[in-house]
């Protein structure tokens, strides 16, 4: 899974901690001071003196409900002193152990006390997504741990499409191609209208080679963002790819491959019409038809337009690099 920056981390999590100091929840001064002094090392990056520190936090108030932070915090700062790869060491793997025993106390700790802090299951949801990585292939490699812990993020906010990806992923990864799949149109259900479920789902039928549902689901998310040129330009990549890749295809399906190209990168470029890559590619699209056509006079006019086509996208090149454009 793709992993937050420390200073993103604490950004999204320092003003949860703040509202829960707020709330009256650190027993006395001393904990307070030791708390905001570990904040300041973690943020300078200091990461092992900033575990030194929250630890100090954890040992002055271990049943306070302010644990919910620190604990996150305490987890993170062993997370990001573990280095991946390093077989036969004793003291890093210990590091990883560590910060997934405080990021499964971060979790606990919030779902115990989401009354009184109700805003603080953004926490729980960054510890769960923590230890899914953890688990994940770079570090403990083990999908079993990673799969639960997906499916309760996925329970407790049944509208974020990303969860669903990384379980997707993690079964695909498995060879679970059902799943995979099944966990993708879960996705598609939970939010018909996110366009990167659509595009999520389209990159999953590629890996498979499944070329029908590929464009189905490319098409599908033009329906939601009909006005995002990229969205059309797409699909036109991967009908070229379709049919200048793949051998077994005839002229006439190559063609007709070609004719739905230039269909989807047409749409791209009316809606604008300096895409440069949009531009380049139906080029190649009339280059490729060129090949397949057995009319001469036919062929001639689609080599001229190409050639039209690649010296307008060659101006718009240069005009980019002079910053013209």
């Amino acid at each position: 899974m793709r992993k937050l920056s420390s200073p993103a981390v604490f950004a999204c999590v320092a003003a949860l901690s703040l509202a829960v100091t707020g709330c009256g929840y650190v027993a006395n001064l001393r904990a307070k001071m030791s708390f905001r002094e570990a904040n300041g090392l973690y943020q300078a990056q200091n990461w092992k003196a900033a575990a030194e520190k929250y630890e100090e936090v954890v040992a002055q108030n271990p049943t306070d409900p302010q644990m919910l932070t620190t604990y996150f915090f305490l987890g993170n700062s062993y997370d990001n002193q573990y280095r991946p790869g390093r077989e036969n060491d004793p003291a890093n793997d210990a590091l990883l152990t560590k910060a997934i025993d405080n990021y499964k106390k971060a979790a606990e700790v919030v779902t115990g006390n989401s009354e009184a802090c109700p805003n603080c299951g953004q926490i729980k949801t960054l510890s769960l997504q923590y230890l899914v990585a953890a688990y994940g292939s770079d570090k403990l490699n083990d999908p079993a741990q990673a799969e639960p812990l997906l499916l309760q993020m996925i329970q407790m906010e049944p509208k974020e499409a990303p969860n669903y990806f990384l379980l997707s992923r993690l079964y695909e990864d498995n060879g679970d191609y059902e799943n995979a799949e099944a966990t993708l149109i879960k996705a598609r259900e939970a939010r018909p209208e996110d366009a990167a479920v659509y595009a999520t789902l389209a990159g999953y039928y590629d890996r498979q080679g499944n070329f029908d549902k590929l464009i189905e689901s490319l098409e599908a998310r033009t329906a939601q963002e009909p006005n995002n040129p990229e969205a059309h330009y797409t699909i036109a990549t991967y009908y070229f790819n379709k049919a200048s890749r793949d051998f077994s295809l005839s002229n006439a399906e190559k063609a007709k491959y070609a004719t739905a190209g230039v269909a989807a990168v047409d749409k791209a470029l009316a809606l604008n019409k300096d895409y440069l890559e949009a531009l380049v590619f139906k080029n190649l699209f009339l280059r490729l038809q060129a090949n397949v056509e057995r009319d001469p006079a036919r062929q001639q006019a689609l080599l001229k337009e190409a050639n039209q086509l690649r010296d307008r996208a060659e101006e718009l090149r240069k005009q980019k690099a002079a910053g013209l454009s």
